[in-house]
């Protein structure tokens, strides 16, 4: 799902206008962002949870070349479904 569908989705369930949506939704994804950013976890029940775990450093290949190059750290963004979402999607 586009995110202009998914906006089109939660006016028509909520009864609001596109633009209230899309303040909602763009509201919501900053204050993720800004949370993990800070190191926080990000918990909706039910839905799941958002957080922030260190992918170390490491030494890959060039697919093309086969030549050894490094992967610098970084920090990368998980998701962890919960329960409810889990059942409603098996």
């Amino acid at each position: 799902m586009s995110k202009s569908r998914f906006i089109d989705s939660i006016a028509a369930d909520a009864g609001i206008s596109k633009a209230a949506a899309k303040k909602a939704l763009d509201s919501f994804l900053s204050n993720v962002a800004t949370d993990l950013k800070k190191g926080d976890r990000v918990s909706l029940v039910g839905f799941g949870s958002f957080s922030v775990s260190k992918r170390a450093a490491r030494t890959g290949r060039n697919p093309q070349t086969g030549k050894e190059i490094k992967i610098a750290a970084k920090n990368v963004v998980r998701f962890k479904a919960g329960a409810e979402l889990s059942g409603n999607v098996n």
